[in-house]
């Protein structure tokens, strides 16, 4: 890009000097002196850096520390400094005050921006919003009562006003000319078109996991290409008894879109690390990642989701499960990019469990999920996939083959249960030993015959 421009706190600026990946949390501590988005972990865990940012899509909540610059093209962003007008604090600056939910105040500004941003979406699930913020002070009672007092205010209009006069449009390199600035593809054509010709380049979307090859690993990762001007990557497509998923689409967009046709998938998409983090990360990346414990694939490979990736003008769509070869090694020519994830336009059968430390903002240490059709009471059908019993998001075919024709009950699985050994043999890391982790899968395909027969297994899916 020749000049990136974009709104912040409602004023208009233009930068022709700023490297493409520097994060916006830096430039707004270290250029605009702008202290009160705080660094706090660095790697969008804690939230301390959170601020509001909108584009035609609406307004939404990220972390500043792995948010580069270069994906602020047309952007609205809000800091904490922003949201009193004139001497007139904004309501949920009010009430935290009231209701006394500062202490340190080291992570008030986070959890400031986060509420603010809900306030005006109307999103009202607190403890959901709040998920990737975290006080060390342990003050998250005030805090919930501050957020439920400022949502009984109306969003401030100025809150609407900063972007009433459109955002704003820098001047932008022709394609391929290799500005210092990053390539921002017009559209998907010229984009699989360059990619092809420059195939070591770095692809950026969400940045949720680019942006700490940044801040924790120091790397340069030129020459980079920023897909959110792709919009052919953003939509959720109907094609008859399919959904078409663009690579580009929002872990939060997904869940909000798959909550009433795919339930169990969109159930386990809201323990996807935070509320910031799913508001970037993409369904794309999470799948060309290729991390044995990435919370998506699972998923996918269980409905029996199908994955086209695109090479120039050249597509081929294969089965999801046979994109991961070994670990971190994936079906995937150089030049070649995941276009798009299709799968069944409902599954109502579906059931994922995840198993982590924490219930919200964590790792899976195992994520386990079902397919399971009956007919009078026998298994007919069985598709089980797991993360983080294998490298790869991996099938449980001799599961799934033992199951075939036994009852879903506790005592119909119970024979099913050794053929665990022979799909899997994980390993012991920080997260579960590799008997734990074994434990734990049978255990998973045991509460869902509990659930099948209606037997309540109300457990916070969570390691002791």
């Amino acid at each position: 890009m020749a000049e990136l421009a974009f709104l912040l706190n409602g004023t208009p600026v233009r930068l022709t000097d700023i490297a493409p990946t520097t994060t916006l949390l830096d430039w707004l501590r270290d250029a605009r002196g702008l202290k009160g988005t705080k660094e706090g972990c660095n790697e969008g865990d804690c939230g301390a850096c959170t601020v509001m940012v909108q584009d035609v899509q609406g307004p939404k909540a990220l972390n500043a520390c792995i948010l580069f610059m270069g994906q602020l093209q047309g952007k609205a962003i809000t800091t904490v400094e922003g949201l009193s007008h004139q001497g007139q604090p904004h309501p949920v600056q009010s009430a935290m005050v009231a209701h006394h939910g500062s202490q340190c105040g080291f992570c008030t500004p986070g959890f400031v921006m986060s509420l603010a941003t809900a306030h005006l979406t109307g999103e009202r699930d607190h403890d959901m919003v709040l998920a990737g913020n975290l006080c060390r002070c342990t003050g998250y009672a005030p805090i919930i009562r501050a957020a439920e007092a400022a949502a009984l205010s109306p969003p401030p209009d100025f809150i609407f006003s900063q972007i009433s006069t459109g955002f704003p449009k820098g001047s932008v390199l022709p394609f391929g000319a290799g500005g210092s600035g990053g390539e921002q593809p017009p559209d998907l054509d010229a984009f699989a078109t360059w990619y092809e010709a420059n195939p070591t380049a770095t692809l950026i979307a969400g940045a949720t996991d680019v942006g700490l090859w940044v801040t924790k690993q120091l790397r340069d990762l030129s020459p980079v290409a920023f897909l959110a001007p792709i919009t052919e990557l953003d939509h959720i497509t109907a094609d008859g008894d399919r959904l078409i998923i663009g690579a580009g689409v929002t872990i939060e967009t997904l869940r909000k879109a798959l909550t009433h046709s795919h339930p169990g998938f969109a159930h386990m998409l809201r323990r996807y690390a935070s509320l910031q983090v799913r508001n970037a990360a993409t369904i794309g990346g999470n799948i060309a990642n290729g991390s044995p414990i990435g919370d998506g694939p699972p998923a996918l490979i269980a409905m029996g989701a199908g994955l086209t990736l695109r090479k120039g003008a050249q597509r081929r769509t294969i089965p999801l499960e046979d994109f991961f070869l070994d670990y971190r090694k994936q079906d995937r020519q150089p030049g070649e990019f995941v276009e798009s994830v299709t799968i069944p336009a409902t599954a109502p059968d579906l059931r994922c469990y995840k198993v982590s430390k924490r219930f919200d903002q964590d790792i899976s240490a195992v994520l386990g999920c079902f397919d399971i059709r009956t007919d009078q009471g026998l298994i007919t059908r069985a598709s089980i996939a797991f993360g983080g019993m294998a490298g790869i998001p991996k099938r449980a075919r001799a599961v799934e083959q033992a199951l075939i024709g036994r009852a879903l009950t506790p005592e119909g699985v119970a024979a099913a249960l050794p053929a665990f050994a022979q799909d899997f043999q994980p390993l012991s890391d920080m997260r579960a030993s590799a008997a734990y982790r074994m434990r734990v899968a049978q255990n998973l395909l045991t509460r869902l015959a509990l659930e099948a027969q209606g037997v309540p297994t109300d457990v916070q899916e969570v390691t002791p």
